[in-house]
């Protein structure tokens, strides 16, 4: 997670069994905290700079979007690449993420 404004978390790097980190995690749960502080009901995720997903951190994106629906905050993923998507449909993860954006914000 680079970052977090105006109810947009921004992810980069790889969203990998190597890349996702203590940091990686520690950032989405800050991020949702702050967008509880902050009183909003949605928060959009911006996949624009993942390199690459696989299994490990695709389990991981899922499963924070579910803590954040737990919380009555609603996760949107936006500006999906054609890769990212790939990696969902490969290994058969694309149902997880169904009515999810692939829109450019």
């Amino acid at each position: 997670m680079k970052r977090f404004s105006r109810g947009v978390a921004y992810l980069h790097g790889n969203l990998t069994h190597t890349g996702v980190t203590d940091n990686i995690i520690k950032s989405l749960a800050v991020s949702l905290q702050q967008i509880e502080a902050d009183g909003e009901k949605k928060i959009r995720i911006d996949c624009g700079k993942i390199h690459s997903a696989d299994m490990s951190g695709l389990q991981l994106l899922y499963v924070w979007m579910h803590c954040a629906r737990f919380r009555g905050v609603e996760p949107e993923l936006v500006n999906l690449s054609d890769a990212l998507q790939r990696s969902m449909q490969n290994l058969g993860l694309e149902h997880c993420f169904s009515g999810i954006s692939a829109h450019q914000i």
